[in-house]
């Protein structure tokens, strides 16, 4: 259970490592992915693990796998 209860976490730290490697805002990200600036926040900040459809727009817009999130 431990592990489980680090996920956010873990990909919220992976989401703002990959997004910062491409020089993009939370904002700009956000944008793209078509969610607001704060959910995007809250994603980085490991307080919301977002829908396997915003997983999916989040790694394509940041050429990466949904695997390299987690």
């Amino acid at each position: 259970m431990r592990n489980n209860a680090k996920l956010p976490k873990v990909l919220g730290k992976k989401v703002q490592k990959h997004r910062k490697e491409l020089n993009l805002t939370q904002e700009e990200l956000a944008f793209k992915i078509g969610i607001s600036r704060a959910y995007m926040g809250y994603i980085e900040q490991g307080r919301n693990i977002p829908a396997v459809e915003v997983l999916q727009k989040i790694a394509k817009v940041l050429r990466i796998s949904i695997g390299d999130l987690f």
